[in-house]
């Protein structure tokens, strides 16, 4: 698998890759159950919405050179003393903070958020965990500009999503999710000139300078250098890298399935998704040329979790997204899959594992910045 390496002098302080292993399988299983966790998506609880098989929460990330800790509540904890973290993204932020909530969850935390912001503290520690919605983390209106029409989603891609801005300054670990909005209906603009767009443009007659990927590339760029200029920001930024998706023989509303996937893929069965590999490696692009403008003494990671999960095509709920009774999870006669999510993950399951990565990028950071 090709990848383009994330420039070496982020992680001068990490001492070895996490992001490199394999997945073992490992009997003491997840931290949590599906009923035992009261904030888990009832779309991410395949245990309850039916799903026959289990095994897929049975496995461990190990990488190759150093250890990863299993994830442990009070150590997390303790080490978030009087601090914010905040998930910022689309829904596959609310994914990976609803799986650490779940492991957190003996420590009762209370719930203050609001509709703009999801927000736990708990009193143990004084750690506050909060979600905030942005679903391509740059600037969106839906009027009328220049010959787009009223309505359709414009993404200004050279300005922040102002929504989060104002609460930068009080957050030390950031966790940035997205890209997979960038596959939805959508106007690009740049300088103020309509650029491309997606699943939108008027006609041929217009050139199309950039495209999805291109786009998404260019709000990873915006976000970090508006992130590493701020100066009331100190925070670790913690970028986690595309979350591949698993949809085989179409995508997500033409068919495509993972239906009967149990555990993780062989090398010899791994499926390399070139849109996938293509998001990951401009996500890194965009990563690198906006960290060069830093002017503050915030820092950044990039949590690479895009390769160790393409194996995990059995973590995602496939048909097992709801909990009706009667809902189709086999194929048709015709061996048409039922509707399913390929995209996000069950839960518990292999989600897990991004919080034990956050968790050691978190304590590798904090010893290097021992202020």
């Amino acid at each position: 698998m090709h990848h383009i390496s994330t420039s070496k002098d982020i992680e001068k302080f990490g001492r070895c890759d996490l992001y490199h292993g394999k997945w073992v399988h490992d009997p003491a299983g997840p931290l949590y159950s599906n009923n035992s966790c009261p904030v888990l998506s009832q779309m991410q609880n395949c245990q309850g919405n039916g799903r026959p098989d289990k095994d897929y929460e049975n496995y461990r990330w190990k990488p190759t050179k150093c250890q990863l800790h299993r994830f442990d509540q009070e150590k997390f904890l303790k080490l978030m003393t009087g601090k914010t973290l905040a998930f910022i993204g689309d829904s596959v932020a609310r994914n990976q903070m609803e799986s650490l909530l779940c492991m957190l969850w003996q420590a009762i935390p209370v719930n203050r958020g609001n509709k703009r912001m999801q927000r736990y503290y708990f009193r143990s520690t004084s750690t506050t965990i909060i979600r905030i919605w942005s679903s391509w983390l740059v600037h969106k209106t839906t009027e009328k500009f220049d010959f787009a029409p009223e309505g359709v989603d414009k993404l200004h891609l050279d300005a922040p999503d102002e929504t989060f801005m104002d609460v930068i300054p009080t957050i030390d670990v950031l966790v940035l999710s997205s890209g997979h909005w960038f596959a939805k209906k959508s106007v690009y603009i740049l300088n103020n000139k309509i650029v491309g767009g997606q699943l939108w443009w008027p006609d041929n007659s217009r050139k199309k300078i950039i495209d999805s990927t291109e786009a998404f590339e260019i709000s990873v760029a915006t976000i970090m250098s508006s992130l590493v200029t701020n100066p009331d920001y100190s925070g670790l930024t913690v970028v986690r890298s595309y979350s591949p998706d698993h949809y085989e023989g179409g995508a997500w509303n033409t068919g495509g399935s993972c239906t009967g996937k149990v555990k993780p893929a062989t090398d010899g069965e791994l499926v390399e998704s070139r849109f996938t590999n293509t998001m990951h490696d401009k996500q890194v692009l965009g990563f690198n040329r906006g960290i060069k403008k830093k002017t503050n003494k915030s820092r950044v990671a990039f949590m690479d979790i895009t390769k160790p999960f393409s194996y995990r095509h059995d973590g995602h709920p496939g048909p097992y997204r709801s909990p009706d009774p009667n809902k189709i999870t086999k194929r048709s006669e015709d061996g048409r899959p039922p509707p399913q999510d390929c995209l996000h993950w069950c839960m518990p399951g292999p989600i897990d594992t991004w919080n034990e990565f956050l968790m050691e990028t978190i304590r590798r950071d904090f010893e290097a910045h021992k202020s």
